[in-house]
């Protein structure tokens, strides 16, 4: 297939170099050009613009938040000039309210939109090992079905409303960030009882916590090895700002998002914005009294 794909950050990369692997020729659009020349030595097409990306069977975004997919024009301008019969397939992270905002600007033009955000960090995107939630029509989902079947190790279909992927996402995300917060202040709690965090782990990970979840996020925690960054704590502060703005829309409180936002504002005046987002676990050792 011919492919756009726009968004080259640390899982950007990966998948688009997946797809390179797989065969399909790849054009790729990054705002900063160093990841346009380590895909275009693997493969890929550097385009230099937006819109010379946008275009194939297919184009797909990983771009970092709400406001870059509006900056570029994907809600509006960009799509006037994509050729029809394209499919739009957005995999990263954004919100309800721009999913909706998104569909309802493909459909008013005649083109495909899904929405397939997707579960994983860089180095399983790069091994095509990715989780994929995904909405849209069905004719949509089967044209791309084989890229998904490269990029992920398995695809849930959730009906044509896009808006669920996203909800899923987002609720996933901050299902991640709680449980980034709990083994925080489980650590702490444990540590100030003479229990190396380690072996707290250790025990809980192999007994009540035996999910991969705990396993690798508890393992960054003990060690505090928050750099390379899989995931940035200042996306995770997004992605529960998301959660936080879906929640107001359909009337949901979610207390516990808010004490995650505090602490995610509390590690990123800290510094802690660039590292991985389980290094949240420095803010409960600081409260704690513990220091840096």
């Amino acid at each position: 297939m011919e492919i756009g794909f726009l968004g080259l950050g640390a899982m950007g990369r990966g998948m688009a170099a997946r797809l390179v692997e797989m065969g399909h020729r790849v054009r790729v659009w990054n705002r900063s050009a160093g990841p346009v020349e380590e895909l275009a030595s693997k493969g890929a097409e550097p385009t230099a613009t937006p819109s010379e990306a946008f275009r194939g069977d297919a184009a797909i975004t990983m771009l970092p938040d709400d406001a870059v997919v509006r900056e570029i024009g994907l809600a509006g301008p960009l799509l006037e000039s994509a050729p029809r019969g394209l499919v739009h397939v957005n995999m990263a992270t954004v919100s309800v309210e721009l999913t909706r905002e998104l569909a309802d600007a493909h459909a008013a033009r005649n083109l495909e939109y899904v929405a397939a955000p997707v579960f994983g960090r860089p180095d399983v995107a790069a091994a095509g090992k990715l989780a994929i939630v995904a909405a849209g029509s069905d004719a949509a989902l089967d044209r791309v079905a084989p890229l998904f079947e490269g990029l992920g190790r398995r695809t849930w279909r959730l009906g044509p409303d896009q808006v669920r992927a996203a909800a899923v996402k987002i609720a996933g995300n901050f299902m991640l960030a709680s449980a980034i917060e709990t083994m925080a202040e489980a650590v702490t709690l444990a540590a100030r009882h003479g229990v190396a965090a380690e072996s707290l782990l250790d025990v809980l990970t192999g007994t009540l916590f035996d999910a991969p979840v705990y396993k690798g996020y508890g393992a960054l925690i003990a060690a505090r090895r928050y750099e390379p960054a899989g995931f940035r704590l200042r996306l995770g502060l997004k992605d529960v700002g998301l959660a936080l703005a879906a929640g107001d829309a359909a009337r949901v409180p979610l207390p516990f998002a808010s004490v995650l936002r505090d602490g995610f504002l509390e590690a990123i005046a800290h510094g802690d914005g660039d590292r991985d987002w389980s290094a949240l676990a420095e803010v409960s050792r600081r409260r704690a009294g513990d220091g840096a």
